[in-house]
């Protein structure tokens, strides 16, 4: 699958920092992850402090799928808003989802921290706001909600969001927002594997797995076979082509980065932005001084479709940037296109599709991707060691 376009801004800032061989020997371990990006790579950091032996794999050159593409925005909000999600799953799995992916962005920095990694993790405030008078009673039950459950959140009025060049109704401004460059950091966490011992190969596409003596043998394109105890996927969209259960709702997404600021606008020195809108837009800055957007969504057809549609795209969310941000000149420096995906609560899923093998998948689908993934590490030692945790039956297949 073709799960983005060229040229996403993060590969052009960043150039190919690592290169890792293709696998050329069949071989053995106790853990195979399939797909080294930013899941992968989280994963792989687990496993290491585990004390597993572990081979991992990807199809591309690292980091080269969604990872590339992402914006890197963090966030504990759900694409699905907490009263909505309380109503869908349940007051205690929508708290909790929304209560650990806040403390995902800690744990996150904790791991940015102790590998020495440049990815220009800053912590932010996150703005949520209405463009559109309709949406004031929705934004307002929101506000009342992550208020009652504990978060800490200020409601901003039209006044309030004017004040930082914000051209909307109202807002609830939350603590806790990150932004990073997560392609450098998946590409620094793998570095940092590979030292510890971790067995990394690219450019190797699995094209079987099977079971056999208590063993899964996974086999390359190329003919090698990778004897392991357990295998991960931590393939993201492309875990379509591999489980049968129709788990997520594919989107092409659109992405944008501006010329660089000599001074960055007052509005996105301390805040990253998204809207009450479907698909929703959202806002954020680099360490370079440039702002980055997206949205756009529309469903997923095939590459070639959506790839033709960006010079489009580029017009349209140039035009509602300026719409959201009029005092800011919006001139687009890059743009591309990516998959997306939506599940039916907003939520990962995490563990085994099926019992009988040993095969895990850490997928962290929608806005939510990279904070997911760090919640999936945890989730994953329960899951091979066959012993429960909440994340496993919250966020387990077949739900």
């Amino acid at each position: 699958m073709d799960i983005r376009s060229n040229e996403p801004f993060w590969l052009i800032k960043n150039s190919l920092p690592y290169s890792y061989p293709s696998l050329q020997k069949s071989i053995s371990s106790e853990v195979l992850i399939i797909g080294a990006g930013i899941t992968g790579a989280l994963i792989a950091y687990k496993l290491l402090e585990e004390g597993k032996k572990v081979i991992m794999v990807d199809r591309r050159d690292v980091a080269n799928g969604s990872t590339s593409a992402s914006t890197s925005m963090l966030q504990y909000e759900i694409d699905v808003p907490l009263h909505k999600l309380i109503d869908q799953v349940g007051l205690t799995c929508a708290v909790s989802s929304y209560q650990n992916c806040e403390k995902a962005i800690k744990d996150l920095k904790k791991i940015v921290t102790k590998i020495g990694s440049d990815c220009g993790f800053e912590y932010k405030k996150s703005i949520y706001f209405a463009s559109s008078k309709k949406d004031l009673t929705f934004l307002k039950n929101e506000f009342e909600a992550r208020q009652r459950h504990g978060f800490k959140v200020k409601w901003l009025s039209k006044e309030d969001v004017k004040e930082l060049g914000l051209n909307a109704y109202a807002a609830i401004e939350s603590q806790s927002g990150a932004v990073m460059d997560v392609y450098k950091l998946a590409n620094d966490l793998l570095k940092y594997c590979s030292i510890k011992g971790v067995e990394i190969y690219d450019r190797t596409d699995i094209v079987e797995i099977k079971r056999k003596n208590d063993k899964t043998i996974a086999k390359t394109k190329s003919g090698f076979a990778i004897e392991v105890d357990h295998v991960v996927h931590c393939t993201g969209y492309e875990s379509t082509e591999t489980i049968k259960e129709n788990i997520v709702n594919l989107k092409s997404t659109f992405a944008l980065a501006s010329e660089a600021f000599e001074t960055l606008p007052k509005a996105f020195k301390n805040h990253i932005y998204w809207n009450t809108d479907a698909p929703y837009l959202y806002f954020r800055s680099t360490d370079d001084g440039r702002i980055v957007m997206g949205g756009g969504d529309r469903d997923f057809k095939n590459a070639i479709r959506r790839d033709a549609l960006l010079p489009k795209k580029e017009k349209e969310l140039t035009k509602k940037f300026q719409k959201c941000f009029p005092e800011i000149p919006f001139i687009a420096d890059y743009s591309w296109a990516g998959i997306f995906g939506e599940t039916k609560d907003g939520l990962p899923y995490f563990g085994k599709p099926d019992t009988e093998n040993d095969e895990h998948y850490i997928l962290g689908f929608g806005g939510n991707g990279i904070t997911f993934s760090v919640m999936g590490m945890d989730a994953l030692i329960n899951s091979i060691n066959k012993t429960p945790h909440p994340y496993l039956e919250y966020y387990k297949f077949n739900r």
